[in-house]
């Protein structure tokens, strides 16, 4: 394997496999990647062509086959098959006929729908012989669709069936129909257009889905003010059925069951009684966050007159359980899983202390008015216990609730897991679940704004949660929805199936959502967008951006990020401009909107950033990227404004979150500027240099030293000449080497030119050369800047099988190993697209015990690397930052130089407390990494061996850096070291 170090770290060219150099998309005739068939997500595709003589026709002729369901079947069954005769008509523009009562009467053609519970046609064809209904029967949430010829001659021809298990299979098995015939989940929700179609035929094959991997799959809607409010208020005028019945709708179209509705100000029960009651007609299980217990949302306690001092069970329990009693009274008929415990009031502990004792009585008396209030045992009512930041604490100091109760630990906040249930108590009857959080509103920084969920990260976390036992509940909150449509539905894909989507296949997610959104000409393209700008702003979420976030000085890091981004929109913008006019809104919303508007954010701070360096400088340039950022931020609000107008406004609110400005954790009441630096520029012409690597601008004291230029990396350096006055001046550039290369060598300078700095290798001469290149002005001083090279005689890039050392450092992605040696258990394994740059690795299984380093049962990774340096270097391991799941063990992991005896790094210690005030654990957060530092000896220059061996499972490296001296301070780390390697293993230990 050969690698060079190109202008980026990333291009669309080098991940979906193109050749012969830049992809051309400037021209008319814009050639995509390759088409994605597009299907439902993950699904086999039931789409015949219309002449399949094994097809069953939906239309044909003119005509729509009937639907029939059964009229004592479920009301959501009901109502799931009048979408399905919408959804027929949005594709056909011919609704077919709902039937309720069947005749008797022949019918050639008919969709049969219903569970296999309550629809008599299915059980008399059961019965018959005619259907086999066992591949469902009794399962949870299942359903299959087939089709059936010669099924009752004297009254149907041909049928597509469509059964399920119970109410929600056969609801899920009649979207699945909708998305297959080309209805997308977010027709409403995101304005995907519907292709129109003439005819439809399915194929007769029989199809099975379900039971799902995890049994309640849901949403909690929160910190929904001020775009979602706002949006309701105007639309819906509250958040009454009008509004929630879509939401339920698109819940059931993405195969989820289950929510903890809008809460800030407002009581899903109390905002409008259809609530409750349509929820349970769809089919939606409900439920109440983390701070409501007992079917009560918060805000009702504050209406009812009650004050939050009265919130207090030691004070006042008949109070709080006359209010909890109304609660469970009030929706005992509706399929519902009652949130018991108590924290405080505004999401607050319950008390300074943990009084483990009063909680435990508090749920001891919640389950007495459950029982009192349905008539059931308490067992028997689904309930959940949510372990959310200080509920936690009462875990740990060994409480327990009954058996039955589904014990959900949370996230914190940040999609890392801190906790999965103790591996002797997997077989509790309520099992566990999971809190997950797209967005947030808390420390260190809250983030609202745009979707900053990296999906390799979530499918890490997700996996690792359901490999240890949490398949009971799965509940992420997606803040107002919208902009969160690409992670929430891959929420719910891989918790409905987590072996159709392993860690291979993330990308291939991306383009059938693409593919089924767009159409499959440009969805390579549109998956590369959305998975960049996903993992562009997971970097360092927007909130958390300042000028300060990329070095404008070291690696040319903030050049190659705008760089990145300016990829991702080049692309974005090109991708617009081919699509039929039809889809441009959902593109907005889905596509453009976040990639834009994110590159938008990065690029003003980056702005910011060289404005007040160049304005230190005297740079007359200053003054214009002042004007730059200040353009940037009006662009950032008029890209809003586009958003709010789609669709006559249908939008309108919906982007209206401030993200620019924050000076705390808490967002700013409205958008700010960033300060610029305006500098008074001189009427005459005054020249100056600035150099790459250096803050400092010449005429100085100081030498000005380009960094090296190696045979190896083959780097191109800058020179900057730029001016301090407003009159253009005249410049020539000279090289005493002559294989020096300078592009350009002379011109005029009104603002600054930069000129490069490159080697001809094939004249340039063997070990390290220092070079004077002479910047003279036509007015003031000549200016010397030294160029080092080096072209060592010991060992050439053609020879070398490793990595090589560069500018003191040696700088390595993980998934670049030169061996990967298995362990007793486990082996290293790459997470395609993981973390901040190329990718991760991780043990696989992730329930591999820990080992020591010391056995050779201990999976590890070697890289070979070439040092010129000797004595002590520094080797810093890039992770990703995942808690100590497991409170009893730490997180760890070990480093080796050679044969020296492994260091054991301790990332996360046991009793480690994520949260609010934990200094180490906030950092982590806002960087999205941690960084081990270990130091080992080199005792002579040539080829060494760095390994990376596994303690405890759950650690994603991510990046090595081995610095040797050189490493500068930068957010990314330096760009990956050229290497050669010859072979690579994988091999026992």
């Amino acid at each position: 394997m050969r690698h060079r170090l190109i202008k980026s770290d990333f291009s669309y060219e080098q991940e979906i496999g193109l050749w012969g150099g830049r992809l051309l998309l400037a021209t008319a005739l814009f050639v995509g990647f390759g088409e994605v068939p597009a299907l439902s997500l993950g699904s086999k595709q039931l789409l015949v062509s219309p002449g399949d003589r094994c097809g069953i026709p939906l239309v044909a002729d003119g005509k729509a086959t009937p639907i029939l369901v059964d009229g004592n079947d479920y009301v959501g069954v009901l109502r799931a098959a009048c979408d399905l005769a919408s959804d027929i008509e949005r594709v056909t523009g011919i609704r077919p006929p709902v039937l309720t009562n069947y005749s008797g009467e022949k019918i050639t053609h008919v969709v049969i729908v219903g569970s296999v519970e309550s629809n008599r046609v299915i059980q008399r064809l059961a019965k018959v012989g005619k259907l086999e209904t066992a591949p469902i029967a009794g399962k949870w949430e299942t359903f299959m669709i087939v089709g059936v010829k010669n099924l009752e001659p004297e009254l149907f021809s041909e049928a597509l069936i469509i059964a399920g298990s119970d109410k929600r299979g056969t609801i899920y098995g009649v979207y699945e129909i909708s998305e297959q015939i080309g209805v997308s989940p977010w027709y409403w929700w995101a304005d995907v257009p519907v292709k129109k179609k003439k005819e439809i035929y399915l194929s007769a094959a029989k199809v099975v889905e379900g039971p799902p991997a995890v049994k309640y799959r849901g949403i909690f809607i929160n910190d929904e003010a001020p775009c979602l409010t706002d949006w309701v208020k105007e639309k819906f005028g509250n958040y009454n059925h009008a509004f929630y019945t879509n939401v339920f709708e698109l819940l059931l179209r993405l195969r989820a069951n289950y929510l903890w509705p809008a809460m800030w100000n407002n009581a899903f029960n109390m905002d409008d009684s259809l609530n409750p009651k349509l929820a349970d007609e769809y089919g939606i299980v409900m439920g109440t966050s983390h701070v409501e217990p007992m079917m009560r949302a918060d805000k009702e306690w504050n209406w009812l007159g009650y004050t939050e001092e009265q919130w207090n069970y030691e004070k006042y329990p008949e109070l709080l359980q006359k209010f909890w009693r109304e609660g469970v009274e009030r929706t005992k008929n509706y399929e519902q899983i009652i949130t018991v415990g108590m924290r405080g009031k505004v999401d607050t502990p319950m008390s300074e202390e943990t009084k483990v004792e009063l909680l435990k009585r508090v749920i001891d008396d919640q389950r007495k008015i459950i029982e009192s209030v349905t008539g059931s045992n308490a067992a028997s009512i689904p309930q959940c216990w949510v372990l959310y930041k200080e509920v936690l604490d009462y875990y740990e100091k060994g409480m327990r609730v009954p058996d039955d109760i589904t014990i959900i630990f949370c996230e914190d906040n940040w999609q890392n897991i801190r906790r999965v249930p103790p591996q002797n108590e997997l077989n509790r009857r309520g099992g566990y679940g999971l809190y997950y959080h797209f967005d947030y509103v808390g420390g260190p920084r809250s983030y609202k704004w745009l979707n900053t969920i990296h999906l390799p990260r979530v499918w890490e976390q997700l996996y690792l949660a359901y490999r240890y036992g949490i398949n009971r509940i799965w509940i992420v909150n997606v803040g107002d929805i919208k902009p969160m449509e690409v992670p929430l539905e891959f929420f719910m894909r891989f918790a409905w199936d987590l072996d159709r989507w392993p860690k291979e296949k993330i990308q291939t997610f991306m383009e059938e959502w693409a593919a089924r959104e767009f159409g499959p000409r440009f969805a390579k393209e549109i998956a590369w967008i959305v998975s960049r700008y996903a993992k562009f702003n997971a970097r360092r979420k927007p909130e958390l951006l300042s000028p300060e976030t990329y070095s404008i000085i070291h690696y040319r890091e903030a050049e190659r990020v705008l760089e990145e981004w300016n990829q991702v929109v080049e692309l974005a913008e090109k991708v617009y401009a081919q699509l039929d006019p039809e889809y441009h809104d959902a593109y907005y919303q889905l596509v453009y909107y976040p990639a834009k508007a994110s590159a938008v954010v990065n690029e003003l701070y980056i702005s910011v950033a060289l404005n007040r360096l160049y304005a230190r400088q005297g740079r007359t340039v200053a003054n214009q990227l002042a004007d730059n950022a200040e353009r940037l931020f009006k662009l950032d609000a008029e890209l809003v404004d586009r958003y709010h107008r789609l669709g006559g406004g249908k939008w309108n609110h919906m982007m209206k979150q401030t993200h620019i400005g924050y000076r705390s954790w808490q967002q700013p009441p409205v958008n700010v500027m960033p300060s610029v630096m305006r500098i008074a520029v001189p009427d005459k012409p005054i020249p100056a240099v600035a150099i790459e690597g250096s803050e400092l601008a010449w005429p100085t004291n100081q030498a000005a030293i380009l960094p090296v230029i190696d045979v190896f990396n083959k780097q191109t350096r800058y020179i900057e000449v730029f001016n301090r006055g407003s009159v253009p001046f005249r410049f020539t550039v000279t090289s005493e080497a002559p294989y020096v290369r300078l592009t350009p060598t002379d011109g005029i300078v009104t603002n600054q030119v930069r000129i490069r700095v490159d080697v001809d290798w094939d004249i340039a001469p063997y070990g390290r050369q220092t070079n004077r290149i002479i910047v003279k002005p036509e007015v003031g001083e000549a200016i010397t800047v030294f160029a080092e090279t080096f072209k060592p005689r010991e060992i050439t890039p053609e020879d070398l099988d490793g990595f090589i050392e560069s500018e003191g450092v040696v700088s390595i992605e993980a998934a670049h190993y030169t061996a990967n040696v298995p362990g007793k258990e486990g082996m290293w394994q790459e997470i395609p697209d993981f973390g901040h740059t190329l990718s991760g690795m991780c043990v696989f299984p992730v329930t591999v015990s820990s080992v020591m380093p010391t056995s050779e049962d201990s999976p590890r990774l070697e890289y070979r690397i070439y040092l010129f340096t000797t004595g002590q270097v520094q080797v810093v391991t890039i992770i990703a930052p995942t808690l100590n799941f497991l409170p009893d063990r730490p997180l760890r992991l070990a480093v080796s130089m050679n044969d020296e005896k492994p260091q054991v790094i301790t990332a996360v210690p046991v009793g480690y407390r994520a949260g609010e005030g934990n200094r180490d654990w906030e950092e982590a957060v806002r960087n999205n990494y941690r960084k081990l530092t270990t130091y080992h000896t080199i005792q002579k220059p040539g080829y060494h061996t760095l390994k990376i061996w596994m303690v405890d499972p759950g650690v994603v490296v991510q990046k090595i850096i081995v610095n040797t001296g050189g490493l500068k301070p930068s957010y990314l780390g330096p760009p990956e070291s050229w290497f050669n390697i010859k072979s690579r293993n994988i091999r026992k230990s």
